[in-house]
């Protein structure tokens, strides 16, 4: 087996000290910028690999963050994973990514995987259902955790979401000032802070229009395309025949729309929809989707931002940090007209 490249062998080759190799390896400003790079490309010439875990027992840093959400495959988390990836990034650390699919024994089981590769911390969407006390094991051996996108109760942990109840008013609001009255409310779940809150919003902008709120206007579940498009048929057969609808998210008012031209109908003219989380998709949609910017850049900059922060021996507050959502109109909506 070929013998491994040490970091006395790197400063032999450039007649350099080894405490100097090592400091440009670890990008520390105490090397000057043209020596370090110097150094990196003899490194990288001569084969060296860092050997993470001999650091680790030096500095009690492995350089390793935990980040677990939902499902990667939803835009909105892809988002903040890229924003979290290019914070950790400018300080080289790297991060282990799982997907829970609201399954706490999963989360659990990677949380502990984690501790046992000697995490750094964990950013995380807690799934539906997690105790307290599996993130307090995290905290109590010294592996702090930040949560993104949904809370939890009885934990006084740094969060970092979009102000949901205020993003759905928003919606809720434009459609009525556009003269809607009938307003169904798609997707969403009350197991979760994020749909509980996203529902308090669209009752409170009902209410405080005069609006009587309507319970069987609500269609909770979907959070997928899929789920918007096969929606559209329950949503098209209410006696209420709404003439709008606020979306859980993006997804579902895609898809939602896609149902609604399916059954003949012209989604935007014919029926008013909006979204939620303003991902890439949205501008391109036909037609383009009226929705709610989320923050979600901003919560996953701020997630990692603050871990860092902890790690190094100083942080945010405790407690809630709410990004403002914003409005962003576009085809999706219309005045009302009525439905034939």
């Amino acid at each position: 087996m070929a013998q491994k490249i040490k970091l006395s062998t790197i400063a032999e080759t450039l007649g350099i000290s080894t405490a100097t190799v090592s400091l440009a390896l670890r990008d520390s400003p105490l090397v000057a910028g043209n020596t370090r790079e110097k150094i990196k490309e003899q490194a990288r010439a001569l084969g060296y690999i860092y050997n993470r875990r001999a650091a680790s027992l030096r500095t009690s840093r492995s350089g390793i963050i935990g980040v677990v959400v939902h499902d990667i495959m939803n835009p909105f988390y892809g988002e903040i994973l890229k924003a979290i990836e290019s914070e950790l990034d400018r300080s080289r650390h790297t991060f282990i990514l799982s997907n829970h699919y609201d399954n706490v024994e999963k989360q659990r089981t990677f949380i502990e995987t984690l501790l046992q590769l000697g995490g750094d911390g964990v950013i995380m969407s807690p799934a539906i259902g997690t105790p307290p006390e599996d993130l307090q094991l995290a905290e109590e051996n010294g592996m702090p955790a930040i949560l993104v996108a949904r809370s939890m109760d009885g934990l006084e942990l740094p969060t970092y979401r979009g102000d949901d109840s205020y993003g759905i008013s928003l919606a809720t609001n434009h459609l009525i000032g556009l003269g809607h009255r009938s307003i169904a409310m798609i997707g969403g779940t009350d197991q979760t802070s994020t749909g509980r809150d996203r529902y308090q919003g669209y009752v409170n902008a009902l209410r405080k229009a005069g609006i009587e709120v309507d319970p069987n206007l609500r269609i909770p579940g979907p959070r997928s395309k899929q789920g918007g498009f096969e929606a559209a048929v329950h949503f098209l057969s209410l006696p209420q025949k709404p003439t709008a609808a606020v979306c859980w998210n993006d997804l579902v008012a895609i898809g939602l729309m896609n149902g609604i031209a399916r059954a003949g109908l012209v989604p935007g003219r014919d029926i008013s929809v909006t979204g939620y989380d303003d991902l890439e998709e949205a501008s391109i949609a036909t037609p383009a989707l009226t929705t709610v910017w989320n923050g979600q850049t901003e919560v996953g900059r701020l997630a990692a931002r603050a871990l860092l922060d902890r790690l190094a021996g100083s942080h945010e507050p405790d407690g809630m940090h709410l990004i403002k959502p914003e409005m962003r109109i576009r085809q999706s909506t219309s005045p009302h007209r009525p439905r034939a």
